[in-house]
């Protein structure tokens, strides 16, 4: 069992799991693996003293040491109905036999048992030599969903669960998801991330995304995990020409989490939204950071980000949008706003515009805010009791955002985790 704590004991670990890690006997692999442990040795786990993480400190991630996930294969899991096909995964490791996949009209297989069919297309994407979460899943992973929906083919909408067990010690597990969609394709994926109830681990799960010509994937993420685990999450999403990617991510769980994505938008006429909200309790602290590059002309990027904070906790959103100087017409949005239910709670936001062509029309703002006093009298003059008020006021502001998705079982999802938010958590402030 490994007693080691902090980049160290990553490290450790490496050296143990080396040789017995997923595509061993694949040299482009192994090379991978190796220059992201190099990369990994040279970062370490990430401080404040890094301008991307000025607002987000993982000492108490550095104190932890993680073991490896021990999850028997055979082991029964209770989990919550499926609503479409679905993939499973336990502790980073995916799991055919609690999953319904198997009539998909597209490819969504084990990203382990297909290693040798990715040389090129893995680690394509992401950037272990620049973000440290990157090169540690790099280095580590075991598993993961590869996902390729063919040229023109409507794939329709997928589930995919990632459960976190409990253990004697901390656990951390680093799932590589791989997803393609062809020229006219189209994907609607629901990522749905919980834990058991106290349960100490780390997910720290890498998604590269390719969308090619035309072709369009929605990407809806509602973060449910422990209240003692961690959540880093990175995504990679190159969009091509008339490409379509629409992300919304809802934070409602762990200890801490940093949502980090990276979208660049390739070709011409292609559109990038990255939406989102953070509902954050006392005792937590929520990290959301893009990055954004306009790369091709007569693109179009909207972000609105809605973040609620209670008691002693911590919100944090970095957006920084760069407009190359081929990316002319270029049109990008940015709004971030917070509401604080308590005089405890804080919220950093640091919006970022960085353009180096003429013809454009970008804006950004951040708002932070307390609950209006005038609709809490309303409310209250009427009979509501105040517990009840402000969590309609609270629904409210952040219903607002979720439905800019279409209907269907996605908006529902996340219409029911924003209800039930208060009731669960945000009475304690």
């Amino acid at each position: 069992m490994n007693a080691l704590s902090g980049a160290a004991g990553f490290a450790h670990r490496f050296a143990g799991l080396r040789e017995r890690l997923p595509g061993g006997d694949l040299p482009w692999l192994t090379e991978l693996r190796d220059s992201a442990a190099a990369s990994f040795e040279t970062l370490g786990i990430p401080t404040r003293r890094a301008e991307a993480w000025k607002y987000t400190d993982l000492a108490a991630l550095s104190d932890a040491g993680f073991d490896e996930a021990l999850t028997l294969l055979d082991r029964t899991i209770a989990l919550p109905a499926a609503g479409a096909p679905r993939a499973v995964f336990v502790d980073g490791r995916f799991r055919a036999d609690l999953g319904t996949i198997d009539a998909l009209n597209f490819r969504a297989v084990s990203l382990a048992r297909h290693l040798a069919e990715v040389d090129g297309q893995l680690g394509a994407l992401a950037k272990p030599a620049r973000e440290a979460m990157a090169a540690l899943n790099t280095m580590l992973f075991e598993d993961g969903l590869l996902i390729e929906v063919p040229e023109g083919v409507d794939g329709g909408v997928l589930e995919l669960l990632s459960f976190a067990t409990a253990s004697e010690r901390p656990q951390a597990f680093h799932p590589r998801h791989l997803i393609r969609l062809g020229r006219g394709a189209s994907l609607t994926i629901i990522e749905t991330a919980t834990g058991t109830a106290g349960a100490a681990y780390l997910h720290n799960p890498v998604f590269e995304i390719s969308i090619e010509d035309g072709a369009r994937l929605t990407h809806g993420r509602l973060q449910q995990e422990s209240r003692a685990g961690f959540h880093l999450s990175t995504i990679y999403a190159r969009v091509a020409e008339g490409g379509i990617y629409d992300n919304f991510t809802l934070n409602a769980g762990a200890k801490l989490v940093r949502n980090e994505i990276h979208a660049a938008l390739t070709g011409p006429n292609g559109a990038c939204h990255m939406n989102g909200a953070q509902l954050v309790a006392d005792g937590q602290h929520a990290d959301t950071a893009t990055v954004l590059d306009h790369a091709a002309p007569d693109c179009a990027s909207r972000q609105t980000y809605k973040t609620v904070l209670a008691g002693r906790s911590r919100g944090v959103f970095q957006g920084r949008i760069h407009v190359h100087q081929a990316a002319q017409r270029t049109d990008g949005y940015q709004m971030n706003q917070a509401l604080l239910l308590s005089e405890d709670a804080e919220m950093d936001s640091k919006p970022q515009l960085e353009i180096y062509a003429d013809d454009v029309k970008c804006s950004h703002g951040a708002t932070v805010g307390a609950l209006d006093a005038d609709q809490m009298f309303y409310l209250r003059a009427r009979g509501i009791p105040e517990p009840a008020a402000k969590a309609m006021l609270v629904e409210a502001f952040l219903i607002e955002a979720v439905e800019q998705l279409p209907e269907g079982l996605l908006r529902d999802r996340l219409t029911h985790a924003i209800s039930g938010w208060w009731q669960g958590q945000g009475e304690a402030a």
